[in-house]
């Protein structure tokens, strides 16, 4: 679309050229300047300008477009063709007014006085915007770091005087862009260090890096082959276009061990890509019985709550007995909440095949010789879609509140 409309003003820009430079070669001058110059003359240079810039444009484009660049890189280097372009149209205008010598003159006088005055900034400012336009060390829609300054955005325009950013962080506490503008003076750029993030953007891929803490007792094959999956999932599309794998490295602490799952990620991406990652490694831990994450002051997440569990039950008679799954009696409670955890207790159930069944039962023997089922719903349930025809079982004698609030597992 916008090369058709450059096209068109071509089109149009040329055939005003050629008609006032045929009116000028037959003679036809429409009107004498005050420079001596015919009016069909000088209205024929000044369209041959326009055309001539339109040609500068779509040659630009049609490199850009051949080297697969950026489109930022058109923007900027016509910003330059621009300027020369209206310069040139000024100079046209003030040789027919008979004026360019003497603007000429006054400009070579006091250029030395503006160079050295006020418009220093100004004149530094252009002379960057020109020379990072022709040298491109960014371009309009990369993701740059002004480290003096503290900064971090995506450019989103480029004058002669301001670079202008979409911030990256600053309102959030992340690398996402929060569409807050900046202006930096061009000027600066000449005394500040620039880092682009994303100096191919066809490819702009950074190493990034999730850090997982995991106990001394965690099987490290385990833990390295659910980091690594959890990586290879979420950027399997960057995986193919790097050929860079995920892999891991570690260290110890005081509490454990140091799991650093590192991965090329997308640099303007990057906080979604940690987040799928990590909430994949977060799931897979709490499905996996080999695993677990350390925490500080506690051995373990899970052995702490098995020691308060052990505390909690610590006057309980530990004598365990084999209770038929058929004497076993669930009240109306129970089965609401097994209902409403049917998952649940299909994951259980799953665990108990692999991993036998760690901890037995509370049950409470009635005066019929049944068994009502105080702690322990989930296992019970668990125990019969597995096929089992008795259960460990704890006896209790009391059937307080506390033991069935605490029947859910």
């Amino acid at each position: 679309m916008h090369i058709r409309r450059n096209l068109l003003i071509l089109l149009l820009w040329g055939a005003l050229a050629v008609v006032f430079g045929v009116l000028h070669t037959q003679g036809v001058a429409l009107y004498t300047m005050p420079g001596s110059t015919t009016l069909s003359q000088g209205l024929m240079l000044v369209f041959a300008i326009l055309a001539g810039y339109q040609v500068g444009v779509l040659t630009i484009k049609a490199n850009v477009a051949a080297r697969r660049g950026a489109s930022g890189e058109v923007t900027m280097l016509s910003g330059v063709l621009r300027l020369v372009a209206g310069i040139a149209v000024i100079a046209v205008l003030l040789a027919l007014f008979g004026q360019l010598q003497t603007v000429g003159t006054a400009l070579g006088a006091f250029s030395g006085l503006l160079l050295g005055w006020s418009l220093q900034a100004p004149v530094s400012g252009m002379a960057a915007w020109v020379m990072i336009s022709l040298k491109r060390p960014f371009r309009v829609g990369d993701r740059i770091q002004l480290p003096s300054l503290g900064l971090v955005g995506d450019v989103v325009n480029f004058d002669p005087m301001y670079t202008v950013l979409n911030q990256v962080g600053g309102a959030v506490g992340s690398e996402e862009a929060v569409g807050r503008p900046i202006l930096i003076p061009n000027a600066m750029l000449f005394s500040n260090v620039v880092i682009n993030y994303t100096a191919r953007q066809d490819a702009a891929f950074i190493l990034d890096e999730v850090v997982i803490r995991i106990t001394y007792d965690t099987n490290w094959e385990v833990a390295e082959s659910i980091l690594l999956s959890a990586a290879e999932e979420v950027t399997h599309d960057i995986i193919e276009q790097t050929q860079q794998k995920p892999y891991v490295r570690a260290d110890m602490y005081d509490y454990g061990i140091y799991m650093r799952l590192r991965y090329m990620t997308s640099a303007t991406n990057r906080p979604r890509i940690t987040y799928q990652i990590i909430r994949r490694i977060f799931q897979d831990f709490q499905r996996n019985a080999q695993v677990d994450f350390a925490i500080p002051y506690i051995y373990s997440f899970r052995k702490g709550v098995q020691a308060s569990a052990r505390f909690d039950e610590a006057e309980r008679p530990k004598a365990t007995v084999n209770v038929p799954l058929s004497e076993l009696l669930i009240d109306e409670v129970g089965r609401k909440y097994l209902e409403a955890n049917a998952q649940e207790v299909d994951e259980l159930a799953e665990r108990i095949k692999s991993e036998g069944l760690i901890q037995p039962v509370v049950v409470k023997r009635l005066d019929d010789g049944t068994y009502e089922v105080v702690a322990g719903h989930m296992r019970v349930e668990a125990c019969k879609r597995l096929g089992w025809r008795s259960v460990p079982a704890v006896m209790h004698e009391s059937d307080t509140d506390s033991d069935r609030a605490a029947s859910g597992g």
